[in-house]
C-alpha cells in the first residue's frame, strides 16, 4: 500500500496552499518538509539578531558560476520564506498575462489570460485573509468584488506621505496584506517585514494555509525529512527518496521552492533521463527570475515615529515610464528600518544611522527580471550553483530616478538608494514554467509535467514571469487552481 495518494513536498505557499485545497476530499495528503516549525523566543522580535547576527539565517551556500560560496537567504522552515516575508498578497496586472514589450526586452506572456485565474484569487485572499482597498489603484485588475477586510491603517507619517505623494499626482493605494495587525503588536510593537511569525500574526502559509489543511485527519506533516531525490519506472514517478526512507504515493508534487525544485529535478538524472526529470526540453533550472529591487531611504526633517509603516504602494510606472512607455515596476513601504537595521545593513556607525533612520521614510522599489534561458540553476556535483543573469536593469535605473524626482516634488530633499544582490532572495522564480508547448516549458498550464504524467509542481518555479508585483498570492492562486484539477482528475 502507499503512503498517500498524493505526496507534497515542501511546506511553503504552493505546498501549503495545495494541501488546503484538498483537505476536504478525503484524499491522504502527505506533506514533507525539510525543517522545522519556527518556535518563539526572544530573538524572533530582536532587529539586532535578525539583521545584524543573522540570527534565522540558514547554514546553506551556493556557489556562482565562478565559484564563490554565498548565503542565499532562504529559509527552510514550515511555512517557508512565507515565515519571513512582508505579508503582501498582490494580484498580477492583467497586462502582465500577455507579452509585453520592455526596456530589456520582451516577456512571453502566459498560456491563459488573467480572467482565467481570477476566481482562484478571490479564494486565495479569503484563505489568506487579505486586507486592502481596491478602488485606490488604477492598475487594480477587474474582481469580483473588494477586499472582505479594510486595509490595514497607516500610521501618521505614512498617511502624511499618502497626501504628499497625491498633491504631486500619484496615486498611491493601500497595500494588500495578510496581516493580523492586532495579534502581530501583542507580540511586541515592531515590523513584520523580514521579521519571522513565531506568534500567528502574519497570514503566512503555515499559519493560513496549512493549519486549515491539518484540521482534516487525512492531512499529515512531516518535518525534519529532507528529499534528496525522485524514483521512477519508465515516465511514471515511483517513489520519493529521502532522510527518512523512501515514501510511495500515485501523484507526487514538488513545491520546494524556485531552486530546491529544480534542484530535485536535476539531481534525480537516471539513465531513461540524463538530463534530469522533467528535463526533455532542457528548460528545469532555466529562466530564473529575481526581481530587480532597491532599498529607497526618502530623507525630511520629519521624524518618522512609524512601528511598522508597510502600508503604502505606487504603481503610476508599473504599465508606462520608459522612453518609448516601457513599465517601471512597483513602488512600496519597507517595514520600518531602524537604527540598528540600517547599521547592519550598511556598515554605518550606530549615531549616523539612527540619525539617518530616525528622518527616513523607507521604500521598497522592484522591476521585472525578464526570463532567460541562460539565467539557471545548476549542479556542480552536489552543489547548487546559481548563475542569475541579470536583466531590464536600466527600467530599474529609471525608476529608480524617478521615483527620487516625485519624492523631491513631495517634500523629500535627500533619497539614499541601494540595490540588493544575489544573497536576497527577491521573488525568485522560473526554474520550471508552465506552458503548452513541451519544447519550451517544464509543465502544463495547470502543473502537471509534461515528461510525467502523475509528477506535478506547485510553487514559484511555475511562472513564465516575474512581473513586478510580490509573487505569493499569485503562487497561491495556481495552486487552489491545481487543487481542483487533481480533485477533478481523481474521482472521475
Amino acid at each position: 500500500m502507499s503512503d498517500a495518494d498524493i505526496i507534497i513536498v515542501g511546506s511553503g505557499i504552493g505546498g501549503a496552499t495545495l494541501a488546503a485545497g484538498l483537505a476536504q476530499s478525503g484524499l491522504r495528503i502527505l506533506i514533507l518538509e525539510r525543517g522545522k516549525r519556527l518556535t518563539d523566543c526572544p530573538e524572533a522580535r530582536d532587529a539586532d539578531a535578525i539583521f545584524a547576527r543573522g540570527h534565522f539565517r540558514p547554514d546553506e551556500t551556493w556557489l556562482t558560476p565562478d565559484g564563490k560560496r554565498f548565503n542565499p537567504g532562504n529559509y527552510s522552515c514550515v511555512g517557508g520564506n512565507s515565515k519571513f516575508y512582508g505579508a503582501v498578497m498582490m494580484r498580477y496586472r492583467e497586462a502582465d498575462f500577455a507579452p509585453i514589450r520592455h526596456m530589456g526586452g520582451a516577456t512571453p506572456g502566459w498560456p491563459f489570460g488573467y480572467d482565467t485565474l481570477a476566481p482562484w484569487y478571490d479564494r486565495a485572499e479569503v484563505l489568506y485573509q487579505v486586507r486592502g482597498d481596491a478602488t485606490r489603484d488604477p492598475t487594480e485588475p477587474p474582481r469580483a468584488a473588494n477586499y472582505s477586510y479594510p486595509p490595514v491603517p497607516h500610521e501618521p507619517a505614512v498617511a502624511d506621505l499618502d497626501r504628499r505623494l497625491t498633491s504631486v499626482g500619484l496615486h498611491p493605494a493601500p497595500l494588500p496584506l495578510a496581516l493580523d495587525l492586532d495579534r502581530w503588536l501583542a507580540r511586541a510593537p515592531t515590523p513584520w517585514d523580514a521579521f519571522p511569525d513565531t506568534a500567528g500574526g502574519k497570514l503566512d502559509a503555515e499559519t493560513a494555509a496549512l493549519a486549515q489543511a491539518l484540521r482534516y485527519p487525512n492531512v499529515t506533516l512531516k518535518t525534519g525529512i529532507r528529499v534528496d531525490r525522485l524514483e521512477a519506472q519508465g515516465d511514471r514517478i515511483t517513489a520519493v527518496g529521502t532522510s527518512a526512507g523512501r515514501f510511495t504515493a500515485p501523484r507526487i508534487v514538488l513545491a520546494a521552492g524556485a531552486v530546491h525544485t529544480a534542484v530535485l529535478l536535476l539531481q534525480s538524472a537516471n539513465e531513461d533521463h540524463p538530463r534530469g526529470f522533467a528535463n526533455r526540453s532542457d528548460q528545469v533550472g532555466r529562466n530564473f527570475m529575481n526581481h530587480n529591487a532597491s532599498a529607497l531611504l526618502a530623507l525630511s526633517g520629519r521624524r518618522n515615529r512609524s512601528v511598522y509603516q508597510k502600508t503604502l504602494h505606487i504603481n503610476d510606472w508599473y504599465l508606462t515610464g520608459g522612453p518609448n512607455g516601457e513599465p517601471l515596476g512597483n513602488v512600496q513601504l519597507l517595514g520600518r528600518v531602524s537604527g540598528s537595521i540600517l547599521a547592519a545593513q550598511s556598515g554605518l556607525p550606530g549615531p549616523v544611522a539612527n540619525m539617518i533612520a530616525a528622518r527616513a521614510m523607507d521604500f521598497y522599489v522592484m522591476s521585472e527580471d525578464l526570463p532567460r534561458p541562460e539565467s539557471r540553476v545548476t549542479l556542480k556535483g552536489a552543489e547548487i550553483v546559481l548563475d542569475w543573469r541579470r536583466s531590464n536593469w536600466r527600467a530599474h535605473q529609471r525608476l529608480v530616478r524617478t521615483f527620487k524626482r516625485a519624492l523631491r516634488r513631495a517634500g523629500y530633499p535627500v533619497a539614499l538608494s541601494k540595490p540588493f544582490d544575489r544573497s536576497t532572495p527577491s521573488h525568485q522564480c522560473g526554474t520550471a514554467r508552465l506552458g503548452v508547448n513541451p519544447a519550451t516549458s517544464v509543465t502544463d498550464p495547470f502543473g502537471r509535467c509534461h515528461d510525467h504524467p502523475n509528477l506535478w509542481i506547485c510553487d514559484a518555479s511555475l511562472l513564465p514571469t516575474s512581473a513586478a508585483v510580490n509573487p505569493s498570492l499569485t503562487i497561491a492562486a495556481l495552486a487552489l487552481r491545481q487543487a481542483d484539477r487533481l480533485k477533478e482528475e481523481v474521482t472521475k
